[in-house]
């Protein structure tokens, strides 16, 4: 493989413009650029969930998923290009039901909150569902230049990350925050 990233301050996007993996420029305001930002932010909580001690099948989950969210922000930098498919949403789709499966059922909403990684797992959450929303105005601003399965899997995403948030409570003896309706009235 040759060295891709050998000059990390180039000076390119000093007027307010980056390149795009096809070569392109746009503005850094750009609707794409905002999206391919969101997933990486998404990416980089991820990582910092990563840094809390977690199940072992959890950290492997989390570290797939990692990569799929690299993939798909090659997707974004390349106009066109698509990097996910159904498979991965397939693969997220047996994880939430793997692990809701022993959830109690939910009677109440709950708080983003618990021990730290469950927190961390609803930051997650609400990241990737922006990260999703920019993706949307993507695809929907360039017609057709996003995959469906980009959509999806960040949809599906933010499903296991709500998920995990409730296993990660109970797996360090734990239980949900309730939400507890005109609680400080």
């Amino acid at each position: 493989m040759s060295h891709r990233l050998s000059k990390i301050t180039t000076r390119t996007g000093d007027k307010g413009d980056t390149g795009l993996g096809d070569g392109s420029r746009v503005a850094k305001n750009n609707v794409r650029i905002e999206a391919l930002g969101n997933v990486d932010e998404t990416n980089s909580a991820l990582g910092l969930l990563l840094s809390e001690p977690l199940p072992d099948e959890v950290r492997e989950a989390l570290v797939a998923i990692q990569h799929d969210l690299f993939d798909l922000g090659g997707e974004l930098a390349v106009p066109g290009h698509t990097s996910l498919s159904a498979r991965q949403i397939e693969w997220i789709e047996t994880q939430i039901e793997r692990w809701n499966r022993d959830l109690p059922p939910l009677k109440e909403f709950i708080l983003p909150g618990g021990v730290r990684a469950a927190a961390l797992a609803h930051m997650v959450r609400t990241l990737c569902r922006r990260a999703e929303r920019s993706v949307v105005t993507v695809a929907r601003t360039e017609d057709g230049s996003i995959s469906e399965p980009a959509r999806i899997y960040l949809n599906r995403l933010s499903d296991l990350m709500f998920v995990l948030g409730r296993v990660l409570n109970r797996a360090a003896g734990g239980s949900d925050v309730l939400w507890e309706q005109g609680r400080n009235r």
